[in-house]
């Protein structure tokens, strides 16, 4: 399957557009005129647009540490 323009893979793609179509869905303004009242196709054609700004986020420490910290923070044991 070929690429979208502007992403790194097909998985952020629909990652992206599925948050874009819950945005919608929870009655946020499309940001192009389109003839489509469904919010998933709504969400593809402002990708399409480039009207959908996306970042990655930088992972500043690993999933194990992050959910370490956070399970400390829970039971009381600040680090």
């Amino acid at each position: 399957m070929k690429l979208i323009d502007g992403f790194d893979s097909n998985y952020r793609y629909i990652l992206v557009a599925a948050r874009r179509a819950r945005q919608l869905q929870s009655g946020a303004a499309p940001v192009i005129e389109t003839h489509s009242r469904k919010p998933c196709k709504i969400a593809q054609d402002e990708i399409k647009a480039g009207k959908v700004k996306w970042v990655i986020p930088e992972a500043s420490a690993s999933p194990v540490e992050v959910a370490g910290e956070l399970l400390d923070k829970a039971i009381g044991q600040e680090s």
